[in-house]
C-alpha cells in the first residue's frame, strides 16, 4: 500500500515538474518572442527614420541644385538627358531637338544673352569601367554654344572638339550627357600649353589661336583645344583661366599666354633648328621625310645682298653614296617648305647648293626654313648657310679682253663652232674631229668628248640636259603627277605654281584678321571677287569694327571705302 502511495505521489510529482517546466519554455519562448518582435520593431522604425532622413537629403539636394541652377542659369532652368552623337563640325556649338528650343523660349533664355551649356557625361557604354574609372567619367564635364536646333528629339550633336573632350578615350558605342543651361562669364585670361612643338614658330601665333577661337563659344579648364594650320595641326591644353574655370569667349578681349611642350612630350618632325651662318649642322634623314632648320636675314645682312656685295649660299652635303636627298627652301609666313610648296629647291645628285642674291625678288630680310628631304634611302648629310662677298669686277676689264680677242685674226672650227687663231686652225680641227662632238638636240649645241656622248641625254618632256644618271630622278621629281589635296593633278613646277596662286587650301594672310589661312575657292559676292577678296577674306571682311573717325560700325572690307566716302580720307 505505501509502495502504490509513493508510486502515485512520485507520478505526481512528475507530472507537475513536467507541467511547470513546460509553463517556464512558454513563458521563454513568449518573452523571445515579444523581443523579436521589438527588434523588429526597433529595425523598421529605424530604417523608416533613415529613408526619411535619406528623403530630406535628396529634397534639401535637389532644392539646393535647382537653386544652383537657377543662379547659373539666371533664372533660366532648363536641364534634359540626350543621347550623344558626333558630327564633323568645328569649333563648340552642338545641335539640339526642336523642343529644346521651344522649352529655352519659354524660360526667357534668348533674352539673356548668347546661349551656353554644360554638358555632363551621365553614362557611357562600352567595356567594364573600374570604380575609380567610373568616378572619373561621372566627372567628366565640357562647356559649349549651340549652332542650330534640328537634331532628332532625344539626341544631342557634338562637334569634334566636345566629343574628343568628354571621351578622350575610344569612341562608344552609346553615351548620355546632360545638357544644362549655364550662364558664363566673359574671360579675361587664358593660360594654354602646347601639346606640340613647333606652334610657336608659326609667324603671328596669337592671331592663328584668335581664328580658331572664332568658331567657338566657351572655354573650359582641363579640355583641349585644336588649332589647325594649313596641313599641320596642333592641340593646346588650357591649364587656367579667369575669372573662372569656365568662361564664353564671345565678344570679350582676353590676355592669353601660351606655354611650351612639357621636355618629355616626343618631338615631331615640324621642329625648326636653329642654323647659324657659317657653322654647319649635321643630321640624318630616312626616305619621304623632312628635317627642318631656320635662319634669319637681318637688316644689315640684306643691305649688303641688296647691294649686291654678298650673296646667300645654302649648301647640302650627303655623305650616303646609296642615299640622296633634296634641297628646299621657303621664306616665312610659308613655314614648312615640301615637295609642293617652297620658293627655292635643288634636286641635283649628291651634293647640293642654292645660290640666292639680290636678283631674287622673293629675297629680303626675315626669316627662312631650309628642309633637307630623303627622296632615296636613308642619309647621312650636312647642311650650312654662309653669307659669301660676290666677286667685284674691276673697271674696264671685260672691254679689254672682248677688244683683245677682236684683235686676233680668228676663224671658226666646223666641228665645234668656237673661233680659234687662224694660223692653228688645221691642226685644232685635226684634233677637234677625232675628240669631240656636237650634241646633235635642237637648241643645245654643247660640245662634248666623244666618250662622253652616250651619257649625255635630253628629257623627251622638257627638253633639259641631264647625265644619264641623273634622268631617272628627273623623271620622277619633275614629271611624275602630283596630287594636290584639292584634287587636281599636276608635274611639280605646275604644282609649285598651282598650290603658290590658285589652289583654294593655298596659305594666304589675311588683309584683315592677320592669319595664315586657307584662301578658298573665289568670294560668293561679285563685288567681292573685283576686289580680289578669296572666300576667306570675304566672310572675315564681313565682320564689324566701329569706325576711328565716326564710331559706327562698318565692315572691315567696306571700311577704306567708308573713310573716302564719308570722311574724304585718302
Amino acid at each position: 500500500m505505501d509502495f502504490e502511495l509513493k508510486r502515485a505521489r512520485e507520478k505526481l510529482e512528475k507530472e507537475q515538474k513536467e507541467r511547470k517546466e513546460k509553463a517556464k519554455l512558454r513563458l521563454e519562448r513568449e518573452r523571445k518572442a515579444k523581443q523579436d518582435a521589438l527588434r523588429q520593431q526597433e529595425a523598421i522604425e529605424a530604417a523608416q527614420r533613415q529613408r526619411r532622413i535619406v528623403a530630406a537629403e535628396a529634397e534639401a539636394k535637389a532644392d539646393q541644385l535647382a537653386e544652383e541652377n537657377l543662379l547659373a542659369g539666371r533664372g533660366v532652368k532648363f536641364s534634359r538627358i540626350l543621347e550623344a552623337m558626333p558630327y564633323q563640325g568645328s569649333g563648340d556649338k552642338i545641335k539640339l531637338p526642336p523642343s529644346c528650343f521651344t522649352e529655352l523660349s519659354d524660360e526667357g533664355a534668348f533674352d539673356k544673352g548668347p546661349l551656353h551649356f554644360s554638358l555632363s557625361l551621365i553614362h557611357q557604354e562600352g567595356g567594364p569601367l573600374s570604380a575609380e574609372s567610373a568616378d572619373k567619367e561621372r566627372l567628366r564635364t565640357t562647356h559649349a554654344g549651340v549652332l542650330e536646333f534640328t537634331a532628332e528629339e532625344g539626341f544631342v550633336a557634338l562637334p569634334l572638339h566636345c566629343w574628343s573632350n568628354l571621351f578622350p578615350a575610344d569612341a562608344p558605342s552609346s553615351a548620355t550627357v546632360e545638357v544644362r543651361y549655364v550662364w558664363l562669364p566673359k574671360g579675361t585670361y587664358a593660360k594654354l600649353q602646347s601639346v606640340e612643338y613647333g606652334f610657336s614658330y608659326i609667324p603671328n601665333h596669337k592671331a592663328v589661336l584668335e581664328t580658331s577661337l572664332r568658331q567657338h563659344a566657351t572655354l573650359s579648364q582641363g579640355d583641349t583645344l585644336t588649332v589647325n594650320h594649313g596641313a599641320l595641326t596642333y592641340h593646346l591644353r588650357v591649364l587656367e583661366l579667369k575669372p573662372s574655370p569656365n568662361i564664353s569667349v564671345l565678344e570679350t578681349d582676353m590676355e592669353v599666354d601660351i606655354i611650351g611642350p612639357d621636355s618629355a612630350v616626343t618631338t615631331n618632325e615640324y621642329v625648326l633648328k636653329p642654323l647659324v651662318f657659317g657653322k654647319p649642322e649635321s643630321g640624318t634623314v630616312d626616305e619621304g621625310r623632312y628635317m627642318y632648320y631656320k635662319f634669319s636675314l637681318d637688316d644689315d645682312t640684306w643691305k649688303r645682298i641688296s647691294s649686291e656685295d654678298a650673296k646667300i649660299v645654302v649648301n647640302l652635303d650627303s655623305q650616303t653614296q646609296d642615299g640622296d636627298t633634296d634641297l628646299y627652301v621657303s621664306r616665312h609666313p610659308l613655314l614648312f617648305p615640301t615637295l609642293h610648296q617652297h620658293m627655292w629647291s635643288s634636286h641635283d645628285m649628291g651634293s647640293k647648293a642654292l645660290i640666292l642674291g639680290a636678283e631674287d625678288q622673293n629675297l629680303g630680310s626675315g626669316t627662312y626654313t631650309v628642309a633637307v628631304y630623303g627622296f632615296k634611302g636613308t642619309s647621312n648629310y650636312t647642311v650650312s648657310v654662309t653669307v659669301q662677298e660676290a666677286p667685284k669686277h674691276k673697271p674696264g676689264q671685260n672691254a679689254a679682253s672682248s677688244s683683245s680677242v677682236a684683235e686676233v685674226d680668228t676663224v671658226e672650227c666646223r666641228n665645234c663652232r668656237r673661233y680659234v687663231p687662224s694660223r692653228t686652225i688645221g691642226l685644232h680641227e685635226a684634233y677637234c674631229s677625232r675628240h669631240n662632238i656636237i650634241c646633235p638636240h635642237a637648241g643645245c649645241g654643247v660640245v662634248l668628248r666623244i666618250e662622253e656622248r652616250e651619257s649625255h641625254v635630253h628629257c623627251e618632256k622638257c627638253s633639259k640636259a641631264f647625265q644619264r644618271a641623273e634622268m631617272e630622278k628627273h623623271m620622277k621629281v619633275f614629271h611624275e603627277p602630283l596630287h594636290c589635296p584639292c584634287g587636281v593633278v599636276l608635274e611639280k613646277e605646275e604644282m609649285v605654281q598651282h598650290q603658290s596662286s590658285n589652289c583654294p587650301m593655298r596659305l594666304i594672310t589675311c588683309r584683315f584678321c592677320g592669319d595664315m589661312v586657307e584662301a578658298g575657292t573665289s568670294a560668293a559676292d561679285a563685288r567681292d571677287r573685283i576686289r580680289g577678296l578669296t572666300e576667306h577674306e570675304s566672310l572675315c571682311g564681313s565682320r564689324t569694327a566701329p569706325c576711328d573717325s565716326c564710331g559706327r560700325s562698318v565692315m572691315l572690307k567696306d571700311m577704306d571705302i567708308h573713310q573716302i566716302a564719308v570722311h574724304q580720307k585718302n
